[in-house]
């Protein structure tokens, strides 16, 4: 296992964004609306039958995504929000109170076994946190999520294809090479692996499905 980044450092930050922003895209550190939907858009795609899921949002913010799944039509009989930050965890309760099928945690240990998981933006803020220590770092986590799931999980990282300028910029943040995050996941978790790096945005989307035999 690789060391534990400074998880405080991590969340003081998503907390001044919470704080400065509410919860809206910005207050989770996206640059719009439109950005966090496209990339909610990309990562359902793992699930192949809209009917009656049950779901982990791993790094849940606010649950945004689960407003966003319901728009678009899932059938979510179960979904868990789990984020590192209190204050996120807080809001998502109470922007979801009513529902009996939604429950946020922030306590890896109430996480249950899920049909699917999805991570956006869980990876891309590393700080101080050495590159070669926060990619370990998102490598065990995957390896984690794969786990909990029967059928499959899906994540995205900003992509290491992005401008040199630009990553210069932001040293805080965790560009990944695509091709080494599909051959991890091709060689460690399964066969069933796929990468989509074509939606305009500066990053890209990793899609893993259980073997056949493990989803039977």
């Amino acid at each position: 296992m690789s060391p534990e980044p400074d998880i405080n450092q991590i969340c003081h930050y998503f907390d001044d964004k919470l704080k400065t922003h509410g919860a809206t895209p910005r207050g989770a550190d996206w640059n719009s609306d439109t950005s966090q939907e496209t990339r909610f858009e990309q990562l359902c795609k793992v699930i192949e039958d809209r009917r009656h899921v049950s779901i982990l949002d791993f790094g849940c913010g606010y649950g945004a995504l689960y407003d966003y799944m319901v728009r678009q039509g899932f059938q979510i009989d179960r979904y868990v929000g789990f984020d590192i930050l209190e204050s996120m965890v807080e809001e998502g309760r109470r922007q979801h109170a009513a529902l009996d099928n939604v429950m946020f945690t922030s306590n890896k240990n109430d996480i249950p076994v899920v049909d699917y998981a999805i991570a956006s933006g869980v990876f891309n803020i590393k700080l101080q946190t050495p590159y070669t220590d926060w990619m370990q770092y998102a490598m065990d986590n995957l390896a984690w999520l794969n786990q909990i799931v029967t059928k499959g999980f899906s994540s995205n990282f900003l992509t290491s294809y992005s401008d040199p300028e630009r990553m210069a910029e932001r040293p805080d943040l965790f560009y990944a090479d695509p091709c080494y995050i599909f051959d991890y996941c091709k060689k460690n978790l399964s066969r069933w692996v796929s990468i989509n790096h074509d939606y305009r945005l500066y990053d890209f989307t990793l899609i893993v499905r259980k073997d056949d035999q493990q989803r039977a």
